[in-house]
């Protein structure tokens, strides 16, 4: 087992407190909640900070192609600080998923598009449903003909559309400009990453990613996906756990403050231990996959994803709860973190789907 750092460094408490800063100013909840009126205007303007001033959309992607030859370790750190601010724009569907696909064999034009995206003006997706897993294989279309893909997360926001497509020698990965598919909105349990069905011609589409290495490339998006949206569970998590904290440290009933009952400060110990454990987990992953074992990374993505998921909407129904009646309105912002924890728990395969694979894993290295 290798050895992976679970605290900060010097680079990431700069990078941590670099995003959350500019979240704190920028992403204000009472904005946020706007998108289940249909309104999404906060979210060109706060990628674009997050994309091009900040530099983080070309986080993963090597200087050699435009970008800041980070790893999934300081990708970690943002998407914690999404979490908590349950920020509605494309990172992860864009800047780790997408990107990720096109690292693994990028042909002229796909070198040109990762140019693109690491400047931030170029945004892409995958075009697969955010249920697909990463151990249920790879899920291709046919080179001829329309064909539609339900439930894909990141195709609102996106530019580029990647399409894995089966060929006669494996699946190539084709570009396939959005104003030339037919992108619908679906109503989504957690509009602040709102899905949509996507229907599309894969002829219109140019090859980014050979047909040698597409099927790798779909593996490493979902696994990198899977890992890192542990880290974003985490901060989902953290915020649910402070902010149940501060609130019950001031809020008086039966003449004495909340938090000093006793039952409730056991369940927030449980809780707090709970969430440390998960970002133990997830931190774990993605310092895996940033080391490039890939046996080690996919058993720790599974034991993140098998945990972080539940262990989010674990805290998010605390917090609703433990608020009392403010936390059941629409005015507070605990409902965002409990939807987004629950879209997450489903996305890229369930915590169970994990747990079993985790368990087939471990019996192969016996």
């Amino acid at each position: 087992m290798t050895d992976v750092e679970l605290l900060d460094n010097e680079l990431d408490a700069d990078l941590r407190a670099t995003v959350r800063s500019f979240l704190a100013e920028h992403c204000d909840p009472a904005e946020v909640v706007k998108a289940y009126d249909g309104d999404n205007s906060l979210t060109p303007v706060l990628w674009k900070g997050l994309a091009s001033e900040l530099g983080l959309a070309g986080l993963l992607i090597p200087e050699t192609y435009g970008g800041a030859g980070a790893s999934a370790r300081e990708a970690a750190v943002v998407l914690e600080e999404l979490g908590r601010a349950v920020a509605p724009v494309p990172f992860l569907t864009s800047s780790v998923v997408a990107t990720s696909v096109l690292l693994a064999g990028p042909t002229e034009a796909g070198v040109d598009l990762l140019a693109g995206l690491a400047a931030g003006d170029r945004t892409a997706a995958l075009v697969v449903s955010l249920s697909a897993s990463v151990s249920a294989g790879v899920n291709s279309t046919s080179s001829s003909g329309s064909t539609t893909v339900r439930s894909v997360a990141g195709a609102l926001e996106a530019d580029t559309l990647l399409v894995p497509v089966a060929v006669g020698d494996g699946i190539e990965i084709r570009a396939v400009p959005a104003d030339q598919a037919t992108i619908t909105p679906v109503s989504s349990l957690d509009m602040t990453r709102q899905l949509a069905d996507v229907a599309l011609d894969p002829a219109a589409g140019e090859v980014v990613v050979a047909a040698e290495h597409g099927a790798e490339g779909v593996r490493a998006g979902l696994l990198a996906g899977t890992a890192l949206m542990a880290s974003e569970q985490v901060g989902v998590a953290q915020w649910c756990l402070t902010t149940t904290v501060e609130y019950l440290k001031v809020r008086r009933q039966f003449g004495r403050i909340v938090g000093g009952y006793q039952a409730l400060k056991h369940r927030l110990a449980d809780l707090y231990t709970s969430v440390e454990g998960a970002g133990a987990a997830a931190r774990y992953a993605a310092g895996a996959l940033a080391l490039g074992n890939a046996e080690e990374a996919a058993i720790a993505t599974h034991v993140a994803a098998a945990y972080c998921g539940d262990l989010a909407v674990t805290a998010a129904e605390e917090a609703v709860q433990l608020h009392g009646g403010i936390g059941m309105t629409w005015e507070h912002p605990a409902h965002l973190y409990l939807k987004r924890a629950k879209a997450d728990q489903i996305a890229y395969g369930l915590p169970s789907l994990h747990r079993d694979r985790l368990g087939h894993l471990v019996h192969l290295t016996l």
